[in-house]
């Protein structure tokens, strides 16, 4: 049977739903991928996927220039001919499930986290709104990551809830980040790592930094992740290379693999306005770190207040800075407990299996008797 994957990019099916992927080829599915080729296409390819190209802008946001992928959606469809189709991120569910229905070909959906129109009340947000109610109309299946974003598509009846299926993000791989033996940091190390947009509450963070710096706080901060000042939320590369020249953070760039910051830092911070399941929480809590995150739906479901981590209030740099200070002066023994809860947390509700086995249900369910 034929399974059609698509993403924004390569490189999230490679880092997020490898392991489900080589899961379904071991099976005997024939995989293949659509998203735009990049650096991670070929070892798509070289796992045994069938992959193809398509143009999609992961930065844009305007419904009337994105429709545009329902022809190219449609054409790929009809050539490939999936049994099912697995769509994850905003545009893929919408564009390439109205595609999909064109070809009456079955689909399940995947809603990662809801993006900017959520937390906005514009024209464009109306629109996406709408493009989500007709599009979802016709999926066999939609996953949440969390029951915040699942409760808000029903309240707004964009999705049935016969439909409606919760999963625990793309799960973490337990045995690929593990925790490393306990060791402070002799100058207290948080770490934020995120791609440099304000969504993801970077300026909140520097704020809170630069407080905690003018009361003289000895620690260090760093920062890890890709630049995008393109992106419409994105922030100047001027603005983020002040911060570094005046010493504000430790600016790390970019990694394959992270494990090894992670592991470097006495706690994880994440200040985001709204996730579905921060991989980054996900990855951090399963290395048994510390964390301090914001009290948002996704979020809050990886970090629980005081027993994996600290949560602190939307938007509120002082609050930020203030949580960043408690955590720094507990003692070894406490820092200790936090992580090792973290990583049950992980263990019992994040295991990777678990996706996995949801989606295998899923396919077994929607695929037609023989």
């Amino acid at each position: 049977m034929r399974i059609a994957i698509v993403l924004n990019t390569s490189w999230n099916i490679f880092n997020f739903r490898m392991n489900f992927v080589r899961h379904l080829l071991t099976l005997g599915y024939e995989v293949h991928t659509i998203a735009p080729y990049d650096d991670y296409t070929h070892l798509l390819e070289e796992a045994g996927c069938i992959h193809h190209n398509v143009r999609m802008d992961s930065r844009g946001a305007n419904p009337l220039k994105d429709s545009a992928l329902i022809a190219e959606l449609f054409m790929i469809y009809r050539k490939v001919k999936p049994g099912i189709i697995l769509h994850y991120t905003i545009k893929p569910n919408v564009y390439g499930t109205i595609a999909a229905s064109l070809l009456r070909i079955p689909v399940v959906n995947n809603v990662c986290g809801l993006g900017t129109v959520f937390l906005k009340n514009d024209a464009i947000s109306f629109v996406a709104m709408m493009l989500y109610k007709i599009s979802f109309r016709f999926a066999k299946k939609v996953f949440f990551q969390n029951p915040d974003d699942l409760n808000l598509f029903l309240e707004k009846k964009l999705v049935s809830p016969a439909a409606v299926d919760l999963i625990p993000g793309s799960g973490i791989d337990l045995k690929r980040f593990t925790p490393t033996s306990f060791s402070r940091n002799e100058k207290f190390t948080f770490l934020l790592i995120s791609r440099l947009i304000t969504d993801k509450g970077i300026l909140e963070y520097i704020e809170a930094v630069q407080k905690l710096k003018s009361e003289g706080i000895d620690a260090r901060f760093q920062l890890l992740g890709a630049m995008d000042p393109r992106h419409k939320r994105g922030i100047k590369t001027e603005v983020i290379q002040s911060w570094i020249n005046s010493g504000t953070v430790e600016y790390l760039g970019t990694t394959q693999d992270v494990r090894h910051f992670i592991q470097q830092a006495d706690c994880i911070v994440l200040p985001s306005y709204r996730e579905g399941t921060p991989r980054t929480l996900l990855e951090a809590a399963s290395s048994s770190k510390p964390i301090i995150a914001t009290n948002v739906p996704g979020c809050n479901h990886v970090v629980e207040d005081n027993y994996n981590g600290m949560l602190c209030r939307l938007k509120d740099a002082d609050d930020l800075a203030e949580k960043m200070k408690q955590m720094q002066r507990l003692t070894d023994v406490q820092l200790l407990e936090l992580g090792q809860n973290g990583r049950l947390k992980m263990e019992k509700e994040y295991d990777e299996s678990i996706v996995i086995n949801k989606y295998l249900q899923t396919l077994h369910d929607l695929t037609p008797a023989s």
